[in-house]
């Protein structure tokens, strides 16, 4: 049994986060004892944590002043390997990890496309911790585990991190017998008693996702009786209310807020769409393909493409290009929906929880550093 312990700010709504949370109880289930630390504390995704995983909560107002605290923790507390997750936090367990002399067993991991988004948040101590980053990753002894080869390249073409200083470890997005469970009942009226084809979209409601583009390519759709529902919260909503006003599709348009079970909802539509300007590895679009519904992507960096194979699993369209993505979507809602469905599904298989463990274990113990 190996000691694990993973980093992160809290345990709020971002894909990192619940990808975290579940690595987490995948590992416990692998047989390892496994802590997850938050520098601050809370969040929606403390409620699904493994009560097997050891959760502790440093409760630092800012995650920069935690260095102290969190190198206190790893002093007193040896673990056989630490991972941190996302770029400020990354910044955080290093300078923690020196001070604690742990460094050797420290791995850090990128989420996303670092050339993009490194422009997502202005805060200023944010932005110290993406011009720090690049430097200490060529600096600490590990390789940075990366979401998909896309984000890995990025890193490498765009930074002065070498390809040495790269691995890659896929998302635990879906449990092991996902192909035996069967959805719960959606949530949304549209999805309860539909009275017409539903698109449905699951995500932040920032500027990354692209939900502009959707609903301009919904509202281009020829077919008035379509639906779409984007669940997610954010800065935008009210913008993309708006819009949908202005294209006057507002009473098809619905944006619910956050939902508990996206894979409830996702499994009911008709079809699912992946919008993005940009991600690491969209774990909406692995859990969209794990229902077997049909599904659209932007072929944005990075992600879609691996996931896709090129577009042989899903229609891949151009970032922000409104009638291309209607196209696509009309063409899977005028597709009979069981097409190519098993091959949906045989690229869900790839992110399940016992082929992500194991990428992240040899990533973590494969090569013991010295």
């Amino acid at each position: 049994m190996k000691k694990l312990l993973i980093i992160l700010h809290d345990l709020g709504a971002g894909g990192a986060e619940k990808m975290m949370t579940r690595l987490a109880g995948a590992l416990v289930d692998a047989g390892n004892d496994v802590t997850l630390l938050m520098l601050t504390g809370g969040g929606v995704n403390a409620a699904h944590l493994d009560p097997r995983v050891k959760k502790v909560e440093l409760h630092s107002p800012r995650s920069v002043r935690a260095v102290p605290a969190l190198a206190r923790f790893l002093r007193r507390n040896r673990f056989d390997a630490q991972l941190a997750a996302l770029t400020h936090v990354n910044v955080v367990a290093i300078a923690a990890a020196a001070l604690s002399g742990t460094l050797a067993r420290l791995h850090v991991s990128e989420r996303n496309a670092f050339s993009h988004d490194k422009h997502v948040n202005p805060a200023f101590m944010v932005r110290i911790a993406y011009l720090l980053a690049p430097l200490l990753y060529r600096l600490i002894p590990n390789p940075v585990i990366c979401v998909s080869r896309g984000v890995a390249l990025d890193l490498v073409e765009t930074t002065i991190a070498r390809h040495q200083d790269v691995t890659t470890a896929d998302n635990p997005v879906l449990d092991n017998d996902f192909r035996e469970k069967t959805p719960a009942r959606p949530s949304h009226q549209w999805l309860r008693e539909k009275s017409g084809p539903v698109v449905v979209a699951v995500g932040r409601l920032a500027p990354q996702k692209g939900f502009d583009t959707l609903i301009r390519a919904f509202a281009a759709l020829p077919d008035s009786r379509v639906r779409l529902i984007i669940f997610g919260e954010g800065a935008l909503k009210s913008r993309l209310v708006d819009l949908a006003c202005t294209l006057g599709v507002a009473d098809r348009v619905d944006l619910p807020g956050y939902t508990t079970d996206p894979l409830a909802e996702v499994a009911a539509a008709d079809c699912f769409v992946l919008s993005s300007r940009f991600e690491g590895s969209p774990n909406a679009l692995v859990e969209a393909l794990s229902t077997g519904t049909p599904v659209v992507a932007t072929r944005c960096p990075h992600g879609p493409q691996d996931i896709l194979i090129g577009g042989l699993v899903a229609p891949l369209v151009d970032v922000d290009d409104p009638p291309a993505l209607a196209q696509a979507i009309a063409l899977q809602l005028a597709t009979p929906r069981h097409f190519q469905r098993h091959l949906r599904l045989q690229a869900a298989a790839r992110f399940m929880n016992a082929k992500a463990v194991q990428s992240y274990l040899d990533a973590l113990l494969g090569s013991p550093s010295p």
